[in-house]
């Protein structure tokens, strides 16, 4: 939840508390979908407009993306930015946390986020990432990083491990006050790529270069599709996952989605 978002709830409703629950499943959220899509169905427009004219003239300056009903009668749910709040039909009550399906066992919440925070493969301005090829390149992954980034560091290790990659690294210098010098070396090198895994797998410092970069661009991109820690991956399916994770879960992941479907 963004610090905006969180001050004019605080100021708006003294009372409001939020508690977040636990995922209960890791299910698919297709079916969720598919029910949300008919809910929406069923709601004229304009009182869904409705609902976020209230929640808006109640919180001043918050913007609501969209307004989607929920399985709870009477509930809505209101997304600002890439956050999601529930509300009922007047604004009159707000509640922060996860909307959980007790009889399916599923984290409704965690699945609608799931989906807000897919992105189009090839809306990325790949252009502005280092290029590292293995075997045929047919999957494809763009991640956001930082050099100075440990779980960043292991998780090339774990790539090692992987055939037929194309990995797109973003520099997203945020954890450390040399980190945008060190991308900027990194960038500015004659071989990016290769620089750039000797230094994450071997250590291997780089030497210091000027040039222009995307680092900017990066920030503001990452900030866009709300990046809060590295590494975060971007898949050829559109799906995204926060942090490290081990080679058999990794090489699942590829595995699933087949050939390359970005550009």
């Amino acid at each position: 939840m963004n610090a905006v978002f969180l001050a004019a709830l605080m100021l708006s409703a003294a009372t409001l508390t939020a508690q977040a629950q636990p995922s209960l499943s890791g299910g698919s959220n297709d079916a969720h979908q598919v029910a949300q899509s008919a809910q929406v169905a069923r709601i004229a427009p304009e009182r869904l407009a409705g609902i976020q004219k209230a929640f808006e003239q109640r919180f001043p300056g918050i913007q609501a993306e969209a307004v989607r009903p929920t399985p709870f009668d009477g509930l809505y749910e209101v997304q600002v930015g890439l956050d999601l709040v529930y509300t009922d039909e007047q604004a009159q009550f707000v509640l922060q946390g996860s909307l959980i399906d007790a009889r399916a066992r599923r984290d409704l919440t965690a699945e609608r986020l799931e989906v807000l925070q897919q992105v189009a493969f090839d809306s990325l301005p790949l252009k502005d990432a280092i290029k590292q090829v293995k075997g045929s390149g047919a999957r494809e992954v763009a991640v956001f990083e930082d050099p100075n980034c440990g779980y960043c560091k292991q998780l090339h290790k774990t790539l090692e491990g992987i055939d037929d990659i194309t990995v797109y690294t973003f520099l997203y210098p945020i954890l450390s006050p040399d980190s945008r010098t060190r991308s900027r070396n990194i960038w500015c090198a004659e071989d990016p790529a290769r620089v750039w895994r000797e230094w994450m797998v071997h250590g291997k410092q780089p030497v210091v270069a000027e040039c222009d970069t995307p680092l900017q661009s990066n920030l503001a991109l990452g900030r866009k599709l709300n990046v809060q820690g590295t590494p975060a991956l971007f898949f050829a399916d559109g799906s995204r996952i926060n942090g490290a994770m081990p080679l058999e879960v990794l090489q699942q992941k590829f595995d699933a989605q087949g050939p390359g479907q970005g550009s």
